[in-house]
């Protein structure tokens, strides 16, 4: 969202705080953001919040403040996107007939920015036909308009209602500023860790911290693609918008992957499985005792190269991932080959700038043809895209942007 210029309107319901917030992270996000408030507004927060957080004056009166007399009129033009957050019944009535009487209604009649809606109000006036009927013209007319969130409201009542979450406000913001260009694709991607129980308390795990698969997963779903996350589990909160399904061990992962590889185009295979798994499980806790412990395992289910195999009669795009230690390019360039991948990342975890639980990454791009790119030192998410643009450029047939070996 960097040099993006946003406008956000504040509109008079108690859930006007949370647009502090929403302030905050557009900032740190580097996008540009102006301030508009009703006058109701300014009852629930002062507008000088919003100026220190967004570094700009705010407008919430018309007439009896400083600034140009067509600031109504360039605000809603000379900007990237508009959110609405809150959007009151009232304010959400004003849009839907055309009505105009301040600062904020005027400047969406004149936009021509897109715009992005959050409702925040009581259940029962949200669910009112006429709000309904109001939400349903705006849609209508292309305006994007966000579900209320469900809960406990100010009213001490509970149900539909709430203002949606700022990160997710700021997230439907990216997906909106955002190119499409893998709108229409159905994306699947596996994340995090799986664990093998050896008893009650205690199980076999590995490193990952699921960071590389989520960023893939958000990537996406910011770009179009319809996504579904498949994740061990990891302390990272789903991506806002992803069809997202939490699994435990590799045969629950494995369960999870078949049921919904049939309908994807793409499965990108970022979750770091565990090989092996106890052979039996303890019903009861292992009591401390002998000097010694052995635990026999088992192989688990090798997913990739099932998906590998299933590729001959189901058409998806299929990207494997390979952590190393050692002999990176040797030992993923041979499971390329062995599990029929259509291209697979590779990395050396070994790093300390690069691998599990870091917020950066570097990797070898091995396609099918043997060619290798390099990454650049990249935090995670530019990592994500880089993927997703060779994923793309594979499947369209062409690889021309690529660079390495």
């Amino acid at each position: 969202m960097k040099g993006k210029k946003i406008i956000l309107g504040i509109s008079g319901g108690i859930s006007a705080y949370k647009a502090a917030e929403l302030v905050r992270l557009l900032v740190r996000s580097e996008a540009t953001v102006h301030v508009a408030m009703t006058l109701n507004a300014t009852r629930f927060v002062t507008p000088m919040t919003f100026e220190a957080l967004s570094g700009h004056k705010v407008i919430y009166d018309m007439w009896a403040q400083d600034g140009s007399s067509i600031d109504h009129i360039t605000w809603g033009q000379d900007t990237d996107l508009i959110i609405i957050a809150p959007a009151t019944a009232n304010l959400v009535a004003k849009m839907a007939q055309g009505i105009g009487d301040d600062f904020l209604s005027t400047m969406l009649i004149a936009a021509t920015a897109r715009v992005l809606v959050c409702p925040s109000m009581n259940s029962a006036m949200l669910m009112n036909p006429a709000v309904q009927n109001n939400l349903r013209l705006l849609k209508e007319r292309k305006i994007t308009v966000m579900i209320p969130g469900e809960g406990e409201l100010a009213c001490r009542s509970c149900g539909p209602g709430r203002l949606p979450e700022p990160v997710e406000i700021l997230e439907q913001a990216h997906i909106l500023l955002s190119r499409q260009d893998l709108s229409g694709l159905r994306i699947m991607v596996t994340a995090g860790a799986t664990v093998e129980p050896i008893d009650p308390v205690r199980y076999i795990t590995n490193r990952s911290s699921g960071k590389m698969g989520y960023a893939i997963a958000r990537a996406a779903r910011i770009r179009g693609a319809s996504v579904i996350l498949v994740s061990g589990p990891t302390s990272l909160p789903p991506p806002y918008g992803v069809n997202y399904k939490g699994v435990k061990n590799a045969e629950e992962m494995r369960k999870a992957v078949f049921e919904s590889s049939r309908d994807c185009d793409i499965v990108i295979k970022a979750a770091a499985v565990s090989d092996y798994r106890p052979e039996e499980e303890a019903i009861q806790k292992i009591k401390k005792g002998a000097e010694s412990l052995t635990i026999k395992l088992v192989k688990n289910p090798d997913i990739l190269a099932e998906l590998g195999k299933a590729k001959k009669t189901i058409n998806y795009t299929l990207v494997g991932f390979a952590a190393e230690t050692e002999d990176l390019l040797k030992n993923a360039s041979e499971k390329l080959k062995a599990k029929n991948l259509d291209m697979i990342v590779a990395n050396d975890v070994s790093r300390n700038d690069a691998g599990f639980e870091t917020d950066t990454n570097i990797v070898k791009i091995i396609y099918g043809d043997g060619h290798i790119e390099d990454s650049p030192l990249l935090k995670k998410e530019e990592i994500a895209d880089l993927i997703l643009d060779r994923v793309k450029a594979l499947r369209e047939g062409y690889l021309g942007t690529r660079k390495g070996t």
